[in-house]
């Protein structure tokens, strides 16, 4: 007899099948705690706008000024505006506070996800802390 008997394995495969059936309705479903909206320490002194054009140019933007960078320049752009924003606040212990100023990335709905990302890492290879995403939301 040169061929292979199938029965064994079609018999195994329909018990694991009906294993899988049984267990599945019992598995429940793991929860993520997703950040809440409000919980937010002071508004920054200022607000770096990234905006992503559809054509994938850049633009930074704070409140005084606009200037059009590169992906491989945004992260010395940014550094360079966070420079010139007003110093924060002193510490409790005297110490002179930082400026962390936030950055948020506006980008069009039709550029890749890719680009955002590469600016994101641009901008995290910089050394920029504060980073988001600006949406919109549904009327």
């Amino acid at each position: 007899m040169s061929e292979i008997n199938m029965v064994p394995f079609i018999d195994v495969m329909l018990v694991l099948l009906i294993i899988f059936m049984v267990t599945a309705p019992l598995i429940t479903p793991s929860t993520i705690d997703l950040p809440s909206i409000g919980k937010g320490n002071a508004q920054p002194p200022q607000v770096i706008q990234v905006i992503v054009g559809k054509d994938e140019t850049l633009q930074v933007k704070s409140a005084d000024r606009t200037a059009p960078s590169t992906i491989n320049d945004v992260g010395n752009a940014v550094k360079v505006m966070q420079q010139s924003a007003p110093p924060a606040a002193p510490l409790p212990d005297g110490t002179p506070g930082k400026s962390n100023s936030a950055v948020v990335i506006s980008a069009d709905r039709t550029v890749k996800y890719e680009t955002v990302v590469k600016v994101m890492d641009k901008l995290q290879r910089a050394g920029v802390q504060r980073v988001g995403l600006s949406v919109q939301l549904a009327p």
